[in-house]
């Protein structure tokens, strides 16, 4: 019997945050430490799982392990990789350490501790971080639809703690008042979460009894179900097929977020503290986007394409009404959920336009998106830590007095308004190529996104980091040791991903093809203009048959 990798791979995380919870209150240091060391065992082992894993070998999921769990349901402890999902087990084991050095004050203790202002349990904090961390790497390696489903909505119990518990410290309000904005936007997320969840659990089960009907035992493995459709002896109605996706996709839309199911989002970004705000956009959202192309496209080939119009549409609106609301913040960190509803947008647009540059262009900018959002966000929790404001209006002349700051600041905004040669522009570079191949309008509209990118990401620096230097900022250290640590990396991994990108396209490409096979989609020839001049044919002759068959 083989080690079983991906199982370990999501068990480190989990051992860690028992293991953190479990340290005496007093050891805080101790706790921040031990969590540390078990996301970078983690890192290692997603390392070797993209190591291990071969983009050519043909199979479309790779170190498997499958052990029957609940038999008379047919529910099996099902995992699988293809390309994707190592792409994304990367990223999210990446981010994780970064994460928790970026946040490694954000739950000390509150000074002069009154029955308003309560010591913060370190431990939890980071237990927490980690937990997540598990229940994500499952939801990407999970193969079995039950499975999936129970962990991506597990995963809303220990986010709803990291946002509820332990909010961001700037604001101008009394600590009451801090309080239940938090405990607004946890619960906000909650139920918005809970409830696609919901609504996903009635189209699994609904999914299970068209199995059981057709293939006389009811199966949640995806494997099993596409290559059934794929042999025809799993015939799904049409109706049946278009609600199961519906249910599917509903609560994937909420959690990615689609608009105008997103709108927990820019709260529980703006009361969580910085690196839980990473955690959400950088990290649990991508969870969505993802189970878009494994479930969705796969499980409901037809229902896909139905729906592919008024999903486009949708993704179109997040662009630019993401962008519209991100130029009109005051909000720093408003500002960046925004921002990040607007790059879902193009994520989806890229999935549903059903091509292999679209699709490959979007599980790029899931990964690209992760670090670039990351890398701006943490600089500006650092930003907003010194001075104790999230406004943007309390800031002026930053880079004079932290230059270090301003300047890692400013290449995680041009990375966020994809800047040729930082690694969001290849991966928004393809959803608009993929895009405008098949649906030319769509594709010219949604480059407005890249032009009010520009402005947000543009005024958002110029009001914060130049001109006068303003009295509050006039001391402001600039970055440390540990937050050099934390935004190098990141900076470095999207210069090098900007111009080096083959690393990825590698990995994601055989998935994505695998992806629109199932699908049954093919590129868009290319239209050929037979004519260069009326009369003419290729040679600068008249055009004849020979001319007209060779631009079929």
């Amino acid at each position: 019997m083989s080690f079983p990798l991906l199982t370990a791979t999501a068990v480190v995380p989990a051992v860690g945050a028992i293991a953190t919870a479990a340290l005496p209150a007093a050891k805080r240091t101790a706790a921040k430490w031990l969590a540390l060391l078990f996301s970078l065992i983690t890192f290692a082992l997603a390392l070797v799982v993209a190591f291990r894993f071969d983009p050519g070998a043909g199979a479309p999921f790779q170190l498997t392990e499958s052990h029957a769990w609940i038999r008379d349901f047919g529910v099996r402890y099902e995992l699988g990789v293809d390309g994707i999902a190592v792409a994304l087990i990367a990223l999210t084991t990446l981010l994780i350490p970064f994460i928790i050095l970026a946040g490694w004050h954000d739950a000390d203790p509150l000074e002069e501790a009154t029955p308003n202002r309560r010591w913060r349990p370190t431990q939890g904090f980071f237990a927490l971080i980690l937990a997540v961390e598990a229940m994500v790497v499952l939801s990407f390696e999970a193969t079995d639809v039950f499975l999936f489903y129970i962990f991506f909505e597990a995963m809303l119990i220990p986010m709803y703690f990291l946002i509820g518990g332990f909010g961001d410290r700037a604001g101008r309000d009394g600590e009451e008042e801090a309080a239940g904005r938090r405990s607004y936007a946890a619960v906000k997320f909650l139920l918005y979460n809970l409830a696609g969840g919901l609504i996903m659990l009635a189209a699994v089960i609904g999914l299970y009894a068209v199995t059981a009907d057709q293939l006389g035992t009811g199966t949640f493995s995806l494997q099993q179900i596409v290559e059934a459709r794929t042999a025809g002896t799993l015939n799904i109605g049409t109706g049946t097929e278009r609600l199961l996706f519906l249910g599917f996709f509903f609560a994937f839309a909420v959690k990615a977020p689609l608009w105008p199911l997103h709108t927990w989002l820019p709260g529980a970004m703006g009361e969580s503290t910085s690196p839980v705000a990473v955690l959400i956009t950088a990290v649990v959202d991508k969870v969505g986007t993802f189970a878009m192309l494994r479930f969705c496209l796969q499980l409901f080939p037809e229902a896909s394409s139905w729906a592919t119009p008024v999903i486009l549409v949708l993704a179109l609106i997040s662009i630019v009404y993401g962008a519209l609301l991100a130029v009109a913040q005051r909000d720093i960190k408003r500002l960046i959920a925004y921002a990040s509803i607007s790059h879902f947008g193009f994520i989806i647009l890229g999935i549903f336009a059903m091509t292999s540059q679209g699709q490959g262009g979007a599980t790029l900018y899931m990964v690209n998106h992760g670090i670039s959002t990351a890398a701006l966000m943490l600089v500006a929790g650092f930003l907003i830590s010194r001075r104790g404001s999230r406004l943007i209006a309390d800031y002026g002349g930053v880079q004079k007095v932290a230059p270090v700051l301003a300047g890692t600041f400013l290449i995680g905004g041009l990375a966020t308004l994809s800047l040729p040669g930082l690694a969001p522009f290849v991966s928004e570079f393809l959803v608009l190529v993929g895009t405008f191949t098949r649906y030319p309008v769509i594709g010219i509209i949604a480059t407005l996104g890249i032009v009010l990118a520009a402005l947000y990401v543009l005024v958002l620096y110029q009001r914060t980091m130049t001109g006068p230097v303003k009295a509050e900022v006039t001391n402001m250290p600039d970055l440390r040791v540990r937050e050099l640590v934390v935004v190098a990396p990141l900076i470095a991994l999207l210069l090098f991903l900007g111009v080096y990108p083959k690393p990825l396209t590698d990995l994601v490409n055989p998935a994505v093809q695998h992806t629109l096979s199932v699908v049954d989609k093919k590129d868009p020839k290319p239209t050929v203009q037979v004519n260069a001049v009326p009369g003419e044919g290729r040679h600068g002759h008249a055009a004849n048959d020979q001319d007209v068959e060779a631009a079929k």
